[in-house]
């Protein structure tokens, strides 16, 4: 009997014993500190924007550097008069922080003007969009929790041709986002 109990008991905890390790798999943290030069990817890869924008986005921090507790990347603006569509992120709160240029962010049914030095706070489940208003722009970027932006950068990079609304949604839906409306158009 005790050993039924005993084996019982081993069984038990094995699938915690499992888990724990994939968990451990999933989501790793650097025991380190380190340094991203200037003009430089944290991994080596400038992620070449296609489709929404045509941005360049650097990874100054990545979501495997803290248990995918935040991901920040340093996002060059080379799109005059472009940004993403009205989307959500269910479940990640995000900032941007402008470094050059100048941007109009709405946020639900906020509108912020935003020009160098300048930072904006867009809550999770809260409609939001950005337009790039000068002729070249750069912004830090963070996303709370990292979430798929890391994954969602890297698949949009590999478009070889402008998508259409359709493939934009799906694949904004499958890096959990969700387009609610269109992009941002020019202040006049």
């Amino acid at each position: 009997m005790k050993r039924d109990k005993f084996l019982f008991s081993l069984l038990s905890i094995l699938p915690l014993t499992l888990l724990a390790k994939v968990k451990s798999n999933l989501f790793t943290r650097t025991d380190k500190g380190f340094k991203v030069n200037s003009g430089e990817p944290r991994y080596g890869d400038h992620l070449k924007m296609k489709g929404v924008t045509m941005n360049t986005l650097d990874i100054k921090i990545a979501g495997s550097d803290t248990e995918n507790g935040i991901a920040v990347f340093e996002q060059t603006g080379l799109t005059p008069n472009g940004g993403p569509p009205l989307h959500i992120h269910p479940f990640q709160d995000e900032w941007f922080y402008v470094l050059e240029g100048d941007y109009f962010f709405q946020v639900g049914e906020e509108k912020f003007q935003m020009k160098a030095g300048d930072t904006v706070f867009l809550p999770k489940n809260v409609p939001h969009a950005f337009i790039q208003l000068s002729e070249k722009g750069k912004m830090l970027v963070s996303y709370l929790p990292a979430g798929k932006m890391e994954t969602f950068f890297k698949v949009t990079s590999q478009w070889t041709s402008p998508p259409n609304k359709e493939e934009i949604a799906r694949v904004f839906a499958e890096h959990d986002m969700k387009v609610v409306g269109p992009p941002l158009e020019m202040i006049k």
